[in-house]
């Protein structure tokens, strides 16, 4: 599979990354043993970059990650998981509380590093903690080793400009903004590149949006949202392309994404994902649906703190 260089990190990720949320059950009942099968059939294509974090499943996607990885060479795959958030409404980004998090997620992967940590989701906090407590005791972890690169993660733009405009990152995550429907991330590449900062890309389907099945009731697309996501579905389908195939390609497609992380609990979904990523894209289609999508082009919900999110439109 594809690899390219994240920011000057000197790790080479693969364009698709394996996402554990999926073992933690986070978004719907698993099969155990098939979900941590997910997790050899994507190093075996290639996709050695895993991303987990002690939220998802409340520690259980690190412990079956723990298992899932025994025997497999810890050279063989880089490794990155997150600290801060432990429940829907628990945070936690004090400088004890990194120390605690990351010696947690080492035992439970039986791992004695983290290629990568973030912190999780950190527009639900005041951020000023972040850039004053959390990374500066990151940074201690990683002289000590424990942890190579250090990052954050979130949804809103505007977190990453808040906290490099006060303190340097290696990494940061976002997820949904760099889609089909939202390139929001791409606009902010020059900035981050700027910065020496390694971007990391999640969510290609902007959470079903971007494909033919049912979206989950947490889902906060609008009625326009969901009616013109449906357009483009349909005009995909009308050229037998799901449009699931071509959202993908379009996030990997874009050299600026050092990576995409998808997740799933079941092995067939990994293995069509590295079919698809293996394939060409059709621009010509691409522009068609972007067009189809023009109305909500862009369209973002808010996340966490009203103060941490982006302007409205």
């Amino acid at each position: 599979m594809l690899r390219r260089p994240l920011g000057n990190t000197g790790l080479q990720l693969p364009v698709l990354s394996f996402g554990a949320s999926s073992l933690g059950a986070e978004f719907r009942n698993i099969d155990i043993n098939e979900a941590m099968r997910c997790v050899r059939v994507a190093l075996d294509l290639g996709m050695n970059f895993i991303d987990t974090s002690p939220f998802y499943g409340r520690g259980m996607s690190e412990v079956l990650l723990g298992v899932a990885l025994q025997g497999v060479p810890r050279d063989s795959y880089l490794l990155g998981t997150k600290l801060g958030r432990y429940s829907g409404t628990r945070f936690d980004f004090s400088a004890r509380r990194v120390i605690e998090s990351v010696e947690i997620s080492l035992e439970r992967m039986k791992v004695d590093h983290l290629d990568i940590c973030l912190c999780h989701d950190i527009e639900f906090v005041d951020m000023k903690q972040i850039v004053e407590e959390t990374i500066p005791q990151m940074r201690v972890l990683q002289k000590k080793g424990m942890i190579r690169h250090v990052g954050i993660s979130g949804y809103p733009m505007n977190i990453f400009k808040y906290v490099l405009g006060q303190t340097d990152l290696d990494v940061i995550l976002s997820y949904n903004h760099y889609t089909l429907q939202n390139t929001m991330l791409a606009d902010l590449v020059p900035f981050l590149k700027s910065k020496g900062v390694g971007v990391m890309n999640a969510a290609p389907f902007s959470a079903r949006l971007l494909t033919n099945t049912e979206l989950p009731k947490w889902h906060k697309a609008t009625p326009l949202v969901r009616e013109t996501a449906k357009k483009a579905a349909k005009h995909c389908e009308s050229k037998g392309v799901d449009i699931a195939q071509l959202a993908l390609q379009y996030s990997i497609a874009n050299a600026d994404m050092t990576t995409c992380v998808v997740g799933s609990a079941n092995p067939k979904n990994v293995q069509l994902w590295a079919d698809w990523a293996a394939k060409p894209i059709d621009l010509q289609l691409v522009k068609e649906v972007q067009e189809i999508l023009k109305p909500i082009h862009n369209w973002f919900y808010t996340e966490g703190r009203a103060d941490n999110n982006d302007p409205s439109h």
